[in-house]
């Protein structure tokens, strides 16, 4: 097949773009440059250019690659890269979030709607992917989804105990210092590695027939409790990680107003399998111990630590 992979240097891309090289594809990746480019690709056509959302320079950039399967990790203007593409594509991947179908009122969560979504970006691109999804049945293409939960491993900076991405953060966790978290800790955070992450992309293309039509959760096989989550770091960084239990309105006061640094730590996050198992065949690698324990490895290769 040609793949074009938009976002492919990025830590879900680098390893989709692994596995369709092992298979014999022909790639072409499209970055914006702000990742390197991985070692072993001199097979990979590599173009360089910026991603801006109802550019027509753009649209008529994608629409001349004309590309066999187009996988957007970035996701930011479905319609757009749709219409761009609709003329070639076979097969069309978006990648979106667990956290696109609200809070959650089933866990673990399958793939529908829960609650609105709060947070107004996401809001926006699941509205437009399931616009998407329907535009490409009525065309006769093939069209898949792959939501993640918290993305880890190697190449992103994993969530730490204040439910960001910091390394001021994580350096604290190392130094052993305690967290606040809220009552009564037993939230459910599913870190998942980027690796996993992009199996589900590469086992969607590789039984097209099965995915068409499907939007589908990928995650590690369990999910921990935020109790737990604080204990793995503990375990990784090998100190003690004291916690403090407040209430909601304290913690909110104390560690962030930010809503997004909440959510980690209120609304479950734990995607339901069944799905992607049972339609293709996908089996988790890396535990969410695992997945940790990859990322604080690389941020320490990274020199971060």
């Amino acid at each position: 097949m040609q793949v074009c992979v938009i976002g492919g240097t990025g830590h879900i891309g680098k390893n989709l773009v692994q596995m369709l090289l092992g298979e014999g594809h022909a790639v072409t990746v499209i970055t914006t440059g702000r990742t390197p480019i991985p070692n072993g690709w001199e097979s990979v056509n590599v173009i360089q250019r910026a991603y801006r959302r109802g550019d027509a320079e753009w649209a008529t950039f994608l629409r001349d690659l004309a590309p066999e399967v187009l996988v957007d990790i970035l996701g930011a203007d479905a319609p757009g890269v749709y219409e761009a593409v609709k003329g070639s594509c076979q097969h069309l991947l978006l990648c979106g979030s667990l956290w696109m179908f609200g809070e959650p009122r089933v866990v673990p969560t399958p793939e529908e709607t829960q609650n609105p979504c709060g947070f107004e970006g996401y809001a926006r691109r699941y509205e437009e992917m399931l616009a998407t999804r329907e535009r490409a049945q009525a065309d006769g293409i093939a069209f898949s989804a792959v939501m993640p939960p918290n993305i880890c491993g190697p190449g992103k900076i994993p969530l730490d105990g204040r439910g960001g991405r910091s390394i001021e953060v994580h350096r604290s966790h190392q130094r052993g210092e305690p967290v606040i978290l809220p009552e009564p800790g037993q939230t459910l955070i599913s870190p998942c590695d980027a690796w996993d992450v992009a199996q589900g992309f590469f086992l969607a293309m590789g039984n097209r027939e099965a995915a068409a039509g499907e939007i589908f959760n990928v995650g590690s096989a369990y999910a921990l409790t935020a109790r737990q989550f604080i204990e793995v770091y503990a375990g990784i960084y090998g100190v003690e990680i004291p916690i403090e239990w407040v209430s909601w309105e304290e913690y909110a006061t104390r560690v962030s107003p930010d809503p997004g640094a909440h959510y980690h730590f209120k609304g479950h996050m734990c995607p339901d399998l069944t799905k992607i198992r049972t339609k293709l065949g996908y089996i988790p690698r890396y535990t969410p111990e695992e997945a940790m324990a990859r990322a604080v490895d690389w941020m320490r290769a990274e020199g971060m630590l």
